[in-house]
């Protein structure tokens, strides 16, 4: 190996993490890309820096540079057209035109992103000119690398992250890719006791049936509370929101009454909710990933969910998984975990999902991908 190649293999790899909301919001891929980041950033030999249109924060591990972007929220009366089909689309548009604009971005050795066309399709313009390996992960759906329409069919990235096994087995072929799950934070979430002060109000002394999720069709929450429903001895709490709230809690107080309560809490107060619940009802049939299933997982508590590939690669025989299609199976299955739970198996989940999900693990992951992409040596 020549003196030039030594250098480059030995020299730090330079990672840049680039995503609309991050330091902005407190969603999905947001919390995925900052955890991910941080423990990225704890590791000899690979530096991280994330671009978003929130503010650096100084007590974060990596680096980060603010570029701005007009918020979603300011799309949602303009035209769907191709190529902007949402609001999600013009704000990513805005975003992709300020990095253009910002010096400094093209210094890497990886790009990553989730968001396409706009953020994917400018790393990649701005890493051609240095080399940089072009890395698309599938927190929001794996639309783009199949390229079967539109502008997907222009989709191109040097690796694949795919977050869940059906992506993994549809993409494999076509796509260096590997298998990463997405990771929890286990020194948050575990095991204990909860918060003196309540998170939700019902009334006190019955099992509380928790379900968590955006209120939105495909998470199926008004059919859970249909199938609970006739449960005369549960409480059920839903914490989330979106467009189906008012839909949500009328069928909830029409089935429960005062068992019932809606919620919307911050990220900080999560893992208090998995602490104060009984078990996890998740009803939605397909998700990328599903951080709810781990989270819940490394808090100890049961988690009944729709039987899938996906689900049962997460959940690793620790749930219980049914087709939430069925109200009958779902009854079943949640008082199963509300009577038979064996007091070993709040410890045996959390320890399942330290070993395989703390977010330690999966950084070593995503580093080791990012060096066969790059052609680097393995780095122990």
């Amino acid at each position: 190996m020549s003196a030039a190649a030594t250098d480059a293999s030995s020299a730090p790899l330079r990672i840049l993490i680039a995503l609309p909301g991050l330091h902005a919001v407190q969603r999905g891929a947001e919390v995925v890309f900052e955890n991910l980041a941080d423990e990225i950033a704890k590791i000899p030999g690979y530096q991280v820096t994330l671009v978003g249109s929130g503010q650096p924060d100084a007590s974060r591990g990596y680096a980060f540079k603010h570029v701005g972007c007009v918020s979603r929220e300011r799309f949602l009366r303009f035209p769907r057209v191709p190529l902007l089909r949402s609001e999600y689309a013009y704000e990513e548009l805005t975003f992709a035109a300020a990095m253009a604009a910002t010096p400094g971005l093209s210094d890497f050795d990886v790009t990553v992103t989730c968001g396409y066309p706009f953020a994917s399709w400018m790393l990649r313009a701005k890493g051609l000119r240095h080399g940089a390996k072009h890395i698309y992960v599938t927190e929001n759906g794996d639309w783009a690398p199949r390229r079967e329409n539109s502008e997907y069919k222009l989709f191109h990235a040097d690796g694949l992250i795919c977050t869940n096994v059906e992506y993994q087995e549809r993409h494999a072929e076509r796509w260096r890719s590997a298998l990463i799950p997405n990771g929890v934070n286990t020194a948050r979430f575990g095991p204990g006791e909860p918060s003196s002060t309540p998170l939700y109000s019902v009334p006190d002394g019955l099992p509380v049936v928790l379900i968590v999720a955006a209120l939105i069709e495909s998470k199926r929450v008004v059919p859970g509370i249909e199938a609970l429903a006739g449960q005369d001895d549960i409480a059920v709490v839903v914490a989330g929101n979106g467009p189906l709230a008012d839909e949500v809690e009328r069928a909830g107080r029409a089935a429960f009454g005062e068992r019932f309560d809606h919620i919307v809490l911050g990220p900080d107060q999560m893992p208090d909710l998995y602490r104060s619940a009984d078990v996890l009802l998740h009803m939605s049939k397909v998700e990328p990933f599903g951080n709810i299933y781990i989270e819940a997982l490394a808090s100890g508590l049961p988690v009944v969910a729709h039987d899938t590939p996906n689900t049962r690669w997460i959940t690793g025989g620790h749930a219980s998984l049914v087709d939430t299609e069925d109200p009958g199976a779902v009854v079943s299955a949640v008082r199963g975990c509300l009577e038979a739970d064996a007091p070993e198996a709040p410890g045996a989940r959390s320890r399942y999902a330290g070993e395989r999900f703390d977010w330690a693990v999966v950084a070593r992951q995503y580093c080791d991908y990012f060096d066969r992409v790059c052609g680097r040596p393995a780095r122990g």
